[in-house]
């Protein structure tokens, strides 16, 4: 199965909230608003807006502060996290967090969980403790917090209820780059998004482990296949793998000496600017093409396009690129 027809219908955002150029944080978090905003008139299905800690690039730790700030400057657009790092939390404290924001903003909300450190050893020892013990706990925390969106929780064969409980329930997704998520996915009935920017691996093999091994929950009945892009559109080709060269040479510089921080820009881009799986590239119809053949061979029709650029100005025209011409292809 392709892209459905409907406009833009299937594609979000996945703002890793980047620094560009060294500005300011608060530059940066009012661009990630003003990023939300555009993709909303252009047609935009979700925002999602990621977690990570001690990243000198990146501005968004806390998802859940984000994103009740930008569902007040936006109207419809979905919000969700890409992603709550689980091992990290309290069940208990991240669904009585994301039912708070189901309950602002109702039928809009949409909880991505994901199981990576999301920052180095020292930042990670300091935000949680010993993060190895707390990966080893993600199953029991995993059935936790689906009692808790289901309302079937107890706590020493007492009930404990995740308040506010909002009128329309969270839409849950687990998010990776291995079969591990996938299967967790499976298992607890969420929707899975495979992390294609960020893997060597082609998806496959885990998507397949997910569909196989869905099993229903009360809020999905059917597997949910989300994939995240690296992209980067320009009105001339070698405009945007020159882009893409700049957005690699910056990843490598903030980097050096630093594997910590090695998945902590949004480019995953090839030296040379050429596209691949993990970075696409290219004017609209180029990236079109590609996004087209990865969720044809992943059988889905719902894409998140993460896009770093080499500024705010270029960020926002690649956005703007790609609905304009997925419009023209459906007129």
């Amino acid at each position: 199965m392709g892209i459905r027809t409907n406009p833009l219908t299937n594609l979000g955002v996945l703002d890793l909230v980047p620094r560009l150029g060294g500005v300011s944080a608060e530059h940066a978090l009012q661009q990630a608003v003003t990023l939300a905003q555009h993709a909303e008139e252009w047609g935009y299905l979700r925002y999602w807006t990621s977690e990570h800690h001690d990243m000198e690039e990146l501005a968004s730790a806390s998802p859940e502060v984000l994103l009740a700030h930008i569902g007040a400057r936006t109207s419809s657009i979905r919000l969700g996290s890409g992603a709550v790092l689980l091992p990290h939390y309290s069940a208990l404290k991240v669904a009585e967090s994301f039912r708070l924001l189901a309950s602002l903003y109702p039928g809009r909300i949409e909880l991505g969980l994901g199981r990576a450190p999301g920052g180095g050893p020292h930042a990670t020892m300091a935000l949680s403790g010993n993060y190895l013990q707390h990966v080893s706990q993600l199953p029991d925390k995993l059935e936790a917090l689906t009692a808790l969106l289901e309302d079937r929780y107890t706590y020493e064969e007492h009930e404990v209820q995740a308040r506010p409980i909002p009128e329309h329930p969270l839409s849950v997704w687990m998010l990776g780059t291995n079969v591990k998520s996938a299967e967790f996915a499976a298992r607890f009935g969420m929707g899975y998004v495979f992390g294609q920017f960020m893997s060597e691996a082609d998806g496959t093999e885990a998507v397949r482990r997910y569909r196989e091994g869905f099993v229903p929950s009360a809020h999905r009945t059917e597997p949910e296949v989300m994939v995240a892009l690296s992209v980067l559109c320009a009105e001339d080709e070698e405009q945007a793998r020159s882009w893409s060269r700049q957005m690699e040479e910056r990843r490598r510089a903030s980097t050096a000496g630093d594997s910590s921080q090695s998945n902590g820009d949004e480019s995953a881009s090839n030296a040379d600017g050429e596209s691949s799986d993990r970075h696409i590239a290219g004017t609209p119809e180029q990236v079109w093409k590609q996004m087209h053949q990865v969720s044809a061979r992943l059988r889905t029709n719902q894409l998140l396009i993460v896009t770093a650029g080499p500024d705010y100005e270029r960020r926002l025209e690649s956005y703007k690129l790609l609905a304009e011409y997925q419009r023209r292809l459906n007129l």
